[in-house]
């Protein structure tokens, strides 16, 4: 059984910088693209930002230049550095990575949350 566990969320304040870590544990053969996404009160969940294995990443508008992705492959874990952190960027943020547990069996997994506020 594969898992993903986020962690670093927590209060705030504007202008604040925040990293939140995911790492990935069970029966893993591979990880693929990781990810992070994030869905405020009333909204649905978008895209924040997404590493490939590769190490090519892409980020939402809305972050851009204000935020950070990255991998540690050895550790399976993926990394969202956040900075000059606004209210709107209050959110519960997840983790997801698309996992293989063995050669020709790839699904994609979330994490279960973690709750970022940005006070102002």
């Amino acid at each position: 059984q594969v898992q993903l566990v986020e962690s670093g969320g927590g209060l705030v304040q504007a202008g604040g910088s925040l990293t939140l870590s995911c790492a990935a544990s069970g029966s893993i053969y591979r990880i693929g693209r990781m990810g992070w996404y994030r869905q405020a009160p009333g909204k649905q969940r978008e895209l924040v930002a997404v590493v490939t294995d590769g190490g090519d990443t892409n980020y939402a508008n809305s972050v851009k230049g204000r935020s950070t992705i990255s991998r540690d492959n050895a550790k399976n874990t993926v990394y969202l550095q956040m900075n000059s952190l606004k209210p709107e960027d209050t959110a519960v943020y997840f983790c997801n990575a698309d996992i293989w547990t063995w050669m020709y069996n790839m699904n994609n997994y979330w994490g279960q949350g973690t709750q970022v506020t940005v006070s102002s």
